[in-house]
C-alpha cells in the first residue's frame, strides 16, 4: 500500500444497529475498490473484518477492526465497530478516531435503537455524518415511509443524495442526485438508466433541497443562489463539506450491499464530501491534555493515540493507532508519554482486518498498527521524547453487569489471572475485581453476552475453563444499643499461666470503629491497651450474627483487672475476644447490605415501568431531570437487587434505557429479608 499524505486521507466510524449490514457493507466497499477479488460475506463465515472465532460463530461484530480502501488516489480508513450494545465501547472508541460517522440503516426494520444511540453521541459534539440505507432490496420497504421515520428521529437535516429505483425485489439502481443521473447495476457495476418524469422532477426538487442547504453555509454561495446562478462542481464540493461541519446537513444515501448497488456512490460521497484530518474545522476526537500543543499537519513532532489493542497468545499484543501530528517512520524513537516509559516500534504497518500490510511511513491523520509494544495499552499518548505531548483519554462506559468465576481446575487459578489480563489488554471495558473481603473474582461488562464472549475466548484462546458461581454479598454487621461486658480470660497449666480480665463498653458509632479507654487507677496497665484494640480488630472481622464483617462500633476499655505474674499481652487480647463474643450479642446486632446509586436514562414512554421495577427493588427514587428527549431518574437501591439490572432495563425500554451504578454506604436491611440471610449464612458455615 502506497503512503498517502494528510489531504487524501478520511477517517470513518462504521456504525448502526446489529445486523444492519456494516460488515458486509465493508466487504461491498473492499469489492468496489478492487481490493479483493471475491466478495465476502458474514452469513458464509469469510469477511474481512469478522475474523475472530468468536465472530464467526455468532455472526456479529464483537471488535474494533480496521479497514483501508484506496479509492481515486485516496486512502479511507473505515473503522468497522461492533452494533450490539454489550460492545458499545468499541464504538465509541472508534468515534474517537474518526473525523466523520458512517451510519448504516437497515432499511427493512428502521431506525433501531443501536442507530439512536450513536446519532445521539454523534450530534453531542457535532460529528459530521452520512447514512446509508441499506437492504434496499428487502421485502416491503418504503422509501418514502423510510424517510419520514428518520426525519421524526433525526430532523429535517438529512438530505438524501441518492434514491432507489425501484424497491424491494423491483430494486434495480440509484439515482445520483447531486449528477441527477440514474445508474442500474449489474453484479455492483453501474450503468447509465434514462429516468421518467416523475423521477426527473424528485430530483430536481431534492437537489434544489441540497443546493438551499449549501448556500446558507456561504456568503458567496448564497447571492449565487438568489441570483439563480447553477453551482459549479468545486461549489458544491466546498458547500457540502462546510454545511456538513457545520452540522446543518447529513446525507443520505442508499443501496444494498449484497448486491454492490450504490456503493460506488457512496465511496464517491466520503471521497468528496468529508473531511480530511487536516481541515481546521473537522471533528478532533483526541483532546489536547498537555506538554506541546500540536496541530494535526505532517510538519510537527510525532505524535499518536493507540485507540485499540488486538492480544493474540501467537501473533504478540498489536497496538492500532491513530497519528496525530508529523510522520511516523520505521526509525522514529517511541515515547509513552502516558506511562513516562520508552518504547520501540516493532515493524509499522497497516491492518485490512487481520491482514498486516508494510508501508514505510504513516501521516498525520492516518491509521496504523505496530506489534508487541510493552509498555503501552489503549488509549495511550506515543510521542516525540523531546517534543512530549499527551491527550485526554477517552472516557468508556462503566461496567454495569457482573459475573462471579472460578477456575475449574485448581491448577488453572494462576492461569485465569494471567489470561483475563490478556484479554483486558484489548478490551478496556472489561474489569476485574478481586473482592478483598469476599475473596471472589469478578468481572464486569457492558452485558452478559460482552461476559460470555469473554469467557468463550478464556476457553477457546487461552484453553482456561471457568465456572460461573453465585455473587457473595458483602454484607457488615453492626449493633444498634449499648452493651457492657466483661471479658475475662484465665488459664493456669503449670508453671506462668494467662490472666487476662477488662470491662468492655460496645456502642453504635457513625464511623467503622473506635477503640477508647476509661481506666481509671491502673486498672489495666497502659501497656495492654494495644492488645485489646488489636484484640477487638481482629474480632471485628467476624460478626456475631452471621459471621460479616462489623461496622459502627465504638468499644470502650473502662475496667478490668491483672496478675503481676501471669498478664500478658496475648491475655488480654483473648480477654477482649471473649467481652466481644459475649457483649455484641446484647447490644442488638443488625445485618447491613451495601447500597448503590443507580442513574437511568431513558425515554419518556418508559418512565412508568422504570420507577415502578425501581421499587419493586426496594429502591427509592431521589429525583429526576429532563436530558432533551430522554430522563434521567436518579435512585439508590441495595445491591442485592441490581446484579440483572442491566438485562432487565435493556428488555423494559427496548434496549433505548441505559444506567450507571456506584456504592454510596451501608444501610440496614429489612427483618425479614435479614433473617433469611442469617439463616443461609449460617448454613453455610
Amino acid at each position: 500500500m502506497k503512503v498517502y499524505q494528510t489531504e487524501q486521507i478520511r477517517n470513518l466510524a462504521l456504525v448502526g444497529h446489529t445486523g444492519s449490514g456494516k460488515t458486509n457493507l465493508t466487504e461491498a466497499m473492499l469489492f468496489q475498490s478492487g481490493a479483493i477479488k471475491t466478495l465476502g460475506h458474514v452469513g458464509n463465515k469469510n469477511t474481512t473484518s469478522d475474523f475472530t472465532r468468536e465472530e464467526m460463530e455468532r455472526g456479529f461484530s464483537i471488535g474494533t477492526s480496521v479497514i483501508p480502501i484506496e479509492w481515486k488516489n485516496m486512502k479511507l480508513n473505515i473503522i468497522d465497530t461492533p452494533g450490539y450494545q454489550d460492545f458499545l465501547g468499541e464504538a465509541i472508541g472508534a468515534l474517537r478516531a474518526a473525523e466523520a460517522a458512517l451510519m448504516v440503516i437497515d432499511a427493512t426494520s428502521g431506525v433501531q435503537v443501536g442507530s439512536e444511540r450513536m446519532w445521539r453521541y454523534a450530534e453531542s459534539f457535532g460529528m459530521p455524518r452520512i447514512i446509508f440505507i441499506n437492504k434496499i432490496d428487502g421485502e416491503n420497504v418504503n422509501f418514502r415511509n423510510l424517510m419520514e421515520e428518520i426525519e421524526s428521529k433525526f430532523g429535517k437535516k438529512v438530505i438524501p443524495f441518492s434514491v432507489p429505483i425501484g424497491e424491494g425485489e423491483s430494486f434495480v439502481g440509484v439515482t445520483d442526485v447531486i449528477f441527477q443521473k440514474g445508474f442500474r447495476y449489474d453484479k455492483g457495476t453501474p450503468s447509465d438508466a434514462p429516468l421518467n418524469h416523475d423521477q426527473i422532477k424528485a430530483t430536481e426538487r431534492m437537489y434544489e433541497e441540497i443546493a438551499e442547504v449549501v448556500a446558507e453555509s456561504d456568503e458567496v454561495l448564497m447571492d449565487k443562489y438568489f441570483s439563480g446562478e447553477k453551482f459549479t462542481r468545486q461549489d458544491l464540493l466546498r458547500g457540502v463539506t462546510t454545511a456538513l461541519l457545520e452540522g446543518d446537513a447529513v446525507p443520505l444515501l442508499v443501496g444494498s450491499a449484497e448486491k454492490g448497488i450504490g456503493v460506488d456512490i457512496l465511496l464517491n460521497t466520503i471521497a468528496n464530501y468529508m473531511p480530511s484530518p487536516d481541515d481546521e474545522r473537522a471533528h478532533t476526537g483526541f483532546r489536547f491534555k498537555s506538554g506541546e500543543e500540536r496541530k494535526l499537519i505532517e510538519d510537527e513532532p510525532f505524535s499518536g493515540v493507540v485507540f485499540k489493542t488486538l492480544a493474540d497468545p501467537y501473533v504478540g499484543k498489536i497496538s492500532i493507532f491513530k497519528v496525530m501530528s508529523g510522520v511516523l517512520t520505521k526509525d522514529t524513537p517511541l515515547y509513552n508519554s502516558s506511562r513516562e516509559v520508552d518504547e520501540k516500534l516493532g515493524g509499522l504497518f497497516v491492518l485490512k482486518g487481520k491482514e498486516q500490510i508494510p508501508v514505510d511511513e504513516l501521516h498525520a491523520g492516518d491509521i496504523g498498527a505496530t506489534a508487541k509494544l510493552e509498555h503501552t495499552l489503549t488509549r495511550d499518548t506515543l510521542t516525540d521524547k523531546n517534543h512530549p505531548v499527551l491527550y485526554k483519554r477517552v472516557k468508556m462506559p462503566q461496567p454495569v453487569y457482573f459475573y462471579a468465576i472460578e477456575a475449574a481446575s485448581k491448577n488453572d487459578e494462576e492461569k485465569l489471572s494471567t489470561s483475563l489480563r490478556r484479554i483486558q489488554e484489548e478490551d478496556p471495558n472489561l474489569a476485574i475485581v478481586r473482592n478483598s473481603e469476599t475473596k471472589q473474582l469478578t468481572i464486569g461488562g457492558l452485558g452478559n453476552a460482552h461476559l460470555d464472549i469473554v469467557l468463550d475466548k478464556l476457553k477457546n484462546t487461552y484453553n482456561v475453563e471457568v465456572v460461573k458461581v453465585p455473587f457473595i454479598i458483602p454484607y457488615r454487621e453492626t449493633i444498634k444499643k449499648t452493651a457492657e461486658i466483661q471479658g475475662k480470660h484465665k488459664k493456669q497449666s503449670g508453671g506462668a499461666g494467662q490472666y487476662g480480665d477488662v470491662w468492655i463498653r460496645f456502642e453504635p458509632f457513625g464511623g467503622e470503629f473506635e477503640f477508647a479507654e476509661e481506666v481509671f487507677g491502673g486498672a489495666v496497665p497502659k501497656n495492654y491497651f494495644p492488645a485489646v484494640e488489636k484484640g477487638l480488630v481482629e474480632a471485628m472481622e467476624h460478626g456475631t450474627l452471621a459471621g460479616f464483617p462489623m461496622t459502627g462500633v465504638r468499644a470502650v476499655l473502662y475496667d478490668g483487672s491483672y496478675h503481676d505474674v501471669d498478664s500478658n499481652e496475648v491475655s488480654f487480647k483473648l480477654a477482649a475476644q471473649l467481652a466481644f463474643r459475649n457483649g455484641i450479642p446484647q447490644a442488638q446486632p443488625a445485618l447491613l447490605e451495601p447500597i448503590m446509586r443507580v442513574e437511568i436514562t431513558v425515554p419518556d414512554e418508559f418512565m412508568g415501568d422504570v420507577m415502578g421495577d425501581m421499587n419493586k427493588r426496594r429502591g427509592r427514587i431521589l429525583g429526576m431531570d429532563q436530558q432533551g428527549d430522554l430522563q434521567l431518574i436518579m435512585a439508590e437501591a441495595p445491591q442485592s437487587e441490581m446484579f440483572e439490572y442491566a438485562i432487565d432495563l435493556r428488555a423494559m425500554t427496548q434496549g433505548r434505557g441505559a444506567f450507571t451504578m456506584e456504592f454510596v454506604r451501608y444501610e440496614e436491611v429489612p427483618a425479614q429479608i435479614a433473617e433469611k440471610v442469617v439463616e443461609e449464612a449460617n448454613q453455610d458455615k
